[in-house]
């Protein structure tokens, strides 16, 4: 995320269950991207949480110029560069026992690959809902852009930790 900052402390947000209510009034499933539209719709049955924005994350180079693809990279090695658009989950937080044990379980998260998991919040989330947070897959070097271009062996990287990343949420909704 550009404006991407350390993670903050929860804080009181008596406006929570109202602001959660909007947001899951205003999500339309049918724009989340396939391959997580089950993880979104766990975090809405979460009555202590709810998404603000994600994407799965996309991979573009040579041929392949969709900014929508889903794709597996290819097992070929190529030698053109690829340009990977950012994997995250943006959500907030209600401050209670339950929005804080989520909150301790989704910081587990970034372990899956410390230099390229973070866990985080964003300047410009935080202004418009108290209590967001971000999970996000990049490079640590590139933590606070949106795309990046890299080499086709980090990209394979990247989609292997992007893939578990998004199991540790299918896992934890499965507990």
């Amino acid at each position: 995320m550009e404006t991407f900052i350390e993670s903050k402390l929860l804080e009181k947000n008596p406006l929570f269950r109202q602001q959660r209510e909007k947001s899951l009034n205003q999500l339309d499933i049918n724009t989340i991207d396939a391959p997580i539209k089950e993880v979104i719709n766990c975090f809405s049955n979460l009555p202590y949480c709810f998404t603000l924005q994600c994407c799965y994350g996309h991979f573009l180079y040579d041929n392949q110029k969709n900014p929508q693809n889903f794709e597996p990279l290819p097992n070929l090695d190529i030698n053109s560069k690829v340009e990977y658009r950012i994997s995250y989950i943006a959500f907030c937080i209600r401050n209670n026992q339950q929005g804080r044990k989520l909150l301790h379980e989704l910081k587990k998260i970034p372990a899956i690959d410390p230099d390229y998991v973070q866990f985080c919040c964003a300047d410009w989330f935080w202004e418009r809902q108290v209590n967001s947070y971000a999970l996000q897959v990049e490079p640590e070097r590139y933590k606070r852009e949106d795309k990046i271009t890299v080499n086709f062996q980090e990209a394979l990287h990247i989609e292997n930790i992007r893939n578990e990343f998004f199991r540790r949420f299918e896992k934890m909704f499965d507990k």
